[in-house]
């Protein structure tokens, strides 16, 4: 019997955790078992062709949020172009479907809940003796006219049953990166989140972990981001987990989801330890109001969380990305936008706005009618209204959450936010401010390039501040334009411009010759740019010459260098 797994991504980089595990966990059966990955960019046709080349018994599609309806429609598809192909659904997204599913899609014949190895295993060893699979927990199959549900079942005990599909050579690690996972479940019952319904933690052992650990880090897989829901639940299990990543790493990234509020003094000594661009930490902190996390469960201490942030800011050694969701219950505008402020505040290199979505299965969605929630009925089940937030109040939001990515998280414009925290003004109210600016131009609607987003910010800078207050505004706009974007002499945007007299023409050109000279004969390029500015910090109404060197070579980056010329003549800043 051949059996193909397969998925849809959302994005290529994006590999498969759940058909290798899958794959493994079923490689002993009278079964040959080929796995197929394709994304939601690629033609219906093509996967259609290519699925079907296979020639398989079974079909297993894994259904995420972003992929239902395509999948559904290759079920469509699968069983009129192939009548007699078996076809098994699993994953979250169908999970909590019931008989229904099947009825609307007569070519489906089993569909699996919740975690996938112990039912699909099931039902591949029956089907390949050629018998039901009887009543097996968490499995729902069509025999005949009528669909069998199984009971419900506990979730595999000992992880370390599943055979590592590393070892195993089923995991494709040329995509960039590579998911892995040391545990299942979260000690925490957040109601947004489909890990509410599994609340006991289950780790693989130690020296499972440190196997595939080892063989990831031997390959130099560029990135390996661990999906554990809280991977620092155990903060002794978390520092021996690091402290062996430590002591065999040579080129892996690793990312981490964790709770802040979790972390030890033991944890941070061990942290300190942590080499540059080698950990990144994601942080969930969905809100900073009191009724919005007592109404979602969130147990977790804000204060303490805050505190640990900052003491990991101040480490400066870890990148750390952390997550707001809007839309939740007792959040209004003015309150969320208070929450972003609130964690813009502790300076973490990207924080990630994004709205609640109602998904299957997860307790917001069951009392979605009681507490007023609206949502859109189809993936990803994003919601429409709150009684705090109507649909105009959403979509401004996601609007600011759109400009957050396309100025702090993209660390286009740090100056500015400071130059802007520096006239008292406040990050999250100006995003807020510049939401409803390109709202009213529909300023959004196309992408943008980078030159573009300077131009917006430039554009709304002149419509929002007066002619007193813009000026240091402007300067710390050219600046990160400057350190952004190569200023080409031929297109200087309108806040860059500046005329330097002869004199200030030669005492750059000869600091220009000076670098040339200092750097010659390595294989770089150096180019220039140079513009006078009245409002640069510290230097406020005094002239500076900024003089901005842009280095190139062959197989590196562009390195840019910003030198200051005053009356004392030339600095670093």
């Amino acid at each position: 019997m051949r059996v193909v797994l397969t998925t849809l991504h959302s994005r290529y980089i994006h590999p498969s955790l759940a058909l290798p595990c899958l794959a493994a966990f079923c490689g002993d059966l009278d079964c040959e078992i080929r796995i197929r990955e394709f994304t939601l960019q690629e033609p219906k046709e093509s996967v259609l062709a290519l699925l079907l080349a296979e020639k398989p018994d079974v079909v297993c599609f894994s259904v995420y949020l972003w992929n239902r309806v395509r999948t559904l429609e290759l079920v469509d598809a699968l069983h009129v172009a192939s009548p007699g192909l078996r076809i098994v659904l699993g994953g979250p997204e169908v999970s909590f479907d019931g008989p229904e599913l099947f009825a609307r899609h007569p070519g489906l014949n089993a569909l699996v809940r919740g975690e996938g190895e112990e039912p699909l295993r099931a039902l591949l060893a029956a089907w390949s003796r050629g018998d039901e699979p009887g009543e097996t927990p968490r499995l729902a199959w069509r025999q005949g006219e009528r669909i069998v549900e199984g009971p419900d079942g506990p979730p595999l005990a000992d992880l370390d049953r599943i055979p590592s599909p590393f070892a195993a050579g089923l995991v494709d690690t040329g995509r960039g990166q590579v998911y892995l996972e040391t545990s299942r479940g979260c000690p925490y019952d957040c109601a947004f989140c489909m890990s509410a319904l599994d609340d006991r933690v289950r780790s693989f052992s130690r020296p499972r972990i440190e196997t595939d650990l080892r063989w990831l880090m031997q390959r130099q897989v560029p990135l390996v981001k661990l999906v554990d829901r809280t991977f620092n639940y155990d903060a002794g299990r978390a520092r021996r987990i690091w402290r062996f990543i430590l002591e065999h790493n040579r080129a892996t990234r690793f990312h981490f989801e964790i709770g802040a509020h979790l972390l030890t003094d033991d944890c941070f000594e061990l942290l300190a330890t942590v080499p540059p661009e080698t950990f990144q930490f994601e942080i969930g902190v969905q809100s900073t109001l009191p009724v919005t996390l007592q109404a979602i469960g969130r147990r977790a201490s804000l204060e303490r969380l805050e505190k640990n942030v900052r003491r990991l800011v101040r480490l400066g050694n870890i990148h750390l990305h952390l997550d707001l969701i809007y839309g939740l219950p007792g959040e209004g505008l003015d309150s969320f936008v208070a929450s972003i402020d609130r964690v813009l505040a502790l300076n973490p290199h990207h924080l990630q706005v994004e709205p609640v979505k109602l998904l299957p299965g997860a307790p917001l969605r069951r009392d979605a009618e009681r507490l007023g929630i609206r949502f859109d009925p189809n993936p990803p089940y994003t919601v429409l209204a709150t009684p705090q937030l109507d649909f105009d109040e959403l979509e401004h939001l996601r609007t600011l959450g759109r400009l957050l990515d396309l100025t702090w998280n993209s660390g286009r414009v740090p100056r500015l936010f400071a130059a802007l925290r520096h006239a008292g003004c406040s990050p999250a109210t100006d995003l807020a401010d510049l939401a409803g600016f390109c709202r009213a131009g529909d300023l959004l609607r196309h992408p943008l390039s980078q030159e573009g987003v300077f131009n917006l910010l430039w554009d709304w800078l002149r419509q929002r501040f007066s002619s007193t207050e813009l000026p240091p505004l402007r300067t710390a706009l050219g600046r990160d334009y400057a350190h952004s974007e190569r200023v080409l002499p031929n297109r200087v945007p309108d806040f860059l411009r500046g005329d330097l007299t002869d004199g200030e023409r030669r005492q750059v050109r000869q600091r220009v010759d000076a670098e040339r000279a200092a750097r010659r004969g390595d294989g770089s390029k150096l180019q220039f740019f140079a513009v006078p500015f009245n409002h640069l910090p510290g230097r406020e109404k005094e002239r500076v010459i900024a003089l901005f060197l842009y280095r190139t070579a062959s197989g590196r980056g562009r390195e840019v260098e910003e030198l200051w010329l005053t009356e004392n003549g030339w600095f670093s800043p």
